[in-house]
């Protein structure tokens, strides 16, 4: 009987870009020392108590976030693009091609960093950009995503 339940609970799809795996361990002094696990437990949490469903998918790989991103069943979507935020043309036409809101998260203030990341492929088609927040950044983008399916209903 649950399981019904959640099935008919609107879904978020949560991704993260490369390097992302090495959270906790990869310069806590920049990205915090909680491993993406952590977090991410934390976010299945606190998706169930805003009426949602959480799908996750971690990936090094530029055309594994891009087949999920094409294959989706989400309603909106959460993604800390990693390093691809500056590179990947690729990345943002899919997620234009899905026509889905999406919040773009970094653990980071990218634009107090190196000028390299201070562009984003992303931003301009995002719905929100949180940044500079740490894992709080994932929380944000998860209401605002619970905010914007009740505006959409």
């Amino acid at each position: 009987m649950a399981t019904r339940v959640l099935s008919t609970l609107p879904k978020v799809l949560l991704l993260n870009g490369p390097n992302l795996n090495l959270l906790g361990r990869r310069e806590p002094g920049i990205y915090g020392a909680r491993s993406l696990d952590d977090v991410v437990d934390g976010l299945y949490e606190e998706s169930a108590l805003l009426g949602l469903r959480l799908e996750h998918l971690q990936s090094n790989s530029e055309a594994a976030l891009i087949d999920c991103i094409h294959a989706t069943d989400a309603s909106v979507v959460v993604i800390n693009p990693g390093g691809l935020t500056h590179t990947s043309v690729a990345l943002r036409d899919a997620l234009v091609g899905v026509a889905l809101p999406f919040f773009e998260v970094h653990l980071s203030n990218i634009h107090a960093r190196e000028p390299f990341r201070h562009h984003s492929y992303l931003s301009d088609k995002a719905s929100g950009v949180l940044v500079g927040f740490g894992p709080l950044g994932y929380s944000l983008a998860l209401r605002a995503a619970a905010q914007t399916l009740q505006e959409q209903n």
